[in-house]
């Protein structure tokens, strides 16, 4: 498969022979509840507190998937968590979240427009050209850049990752 770039070239990648397919389904910011197993991209705001840039919660069977915080590539300054809610509370400016990964925890302010979604089924018949996708590739031993899991856009919903 040949993707496009954010920044503007293109790679080839080399598919799995069981490559995972899946798409998203919009949530609210109210389906983010203490117990829940999520991923946020977040940028840390004038005040010191990570602000979200996009959240996915997990299905239960994706539970631990990355669980941790480490830097992100969605913006020069973009992190990582991947962890569990341990406290929800709404706020003026948005929904503030106390994370937990690996007995570290992270505050994050999910501001109200940022975008909130759930992994979904998918098929390869989705991976078609022009469609927006977000995966992780890993190099093999020759050169190649393998893909075990790809998420693509459908029904409107693109990967906000």
């Amino acid at each position: 498969m040949v993707v496009a770039t954010r920044e503007g070239g293109t790679v080839l990648l080399r598919l799995a022979d069981n490559v995972g397919v899946s798409a998203l389904r919009k949530l609210s910011l109210a389906d983010v509840a203490p117990g829940s197993f999520i991923g946020t991209a977040a940028e840390p705001g004038p005040d010191g507190v990570w602000r979200a840039l996009e959240v996915l919660v997990f299905p239960e069977a994706m539970r631990g998937t990355g669980e941790g915080h480490f830097a992100w590539d969605l913006t020069p300054t973009s992190s990582m968590t991947n962890a569990t809610v341990d406290s929800a509370v709404e706020g003026n400016d948005g929904r503030s979240l106390t994370l937990t990964a690996r007995g570290q925890q992270v505050k994050v302010l999910v501001p109200p427009d940022v975008p909130v979604v759930t992994l979904i089924p998918a098929a390869m018949e989705d991976l078609r050209p022009g469609a927006q996708v977000f995966l992780t590739a890993t190099p093999g031993a020759d050169g190649a850049l393998n893909v075990a899991r790809v998420t693509v856009s459908r029904d409107g919903v693109v990967p906000p990752m």
